[in-house]
């Protein structure tokens, strides 16, 4: 089995940066594709980022996001900068077996979620 437990999260101004980590422990090496999303009270899951593990390609959905890879600590992070109020959500870290592509939603491991609220 694969454990996901996230951090970071907080509240922030209009403008500022935040940066999420999710440790993945338990299996880590069965999921090759890590990513992130956001759900927001009364809204619909939102795909934010995805990462498959060891080629590195990446997927975006908004480019003031950066998701990135430790492999060394088996961390996934998500940088985000320019934050808006928008962006208040609880987000979440997924894990799953083979690689990544656009519009991907089945992942076998989630982590808790982390709460960020930006305020204006």
């Amino acid at each position: 089995q694969v454990q996901l437990v996230e951090s970071g999260g907080g509240s922030v101004q209009a403008g500022g940066s935040l940066r999420l980590s999710c440790v993945v422990s338990g299996n880590a090496a069965s999921t090759s594709c890590r990513a992130w999303f956001r759900q927001a009270p009364g809204r619909k899951r939102e795909d934010i980022a995805s990462i498959t593990i060891g080629s590195g390609i990446t997927y975006y959905y908004d480019s003031r996001f950066t998701i990135s890879q430790d492999n060394a600590k088996n961390t996934l992070y998500l940088q985000m900068s320019n934050l808006k109020p928008e962006d208040t959500a609880r987000y979440y870290c997924a894990a799953g077996g083979n690689t990544c592509y656009r519009g991907r939603h089945d992942f076998s491991a989630w982590g808790q979620g982390n709460q960020v609220t930006v305020s204006s």
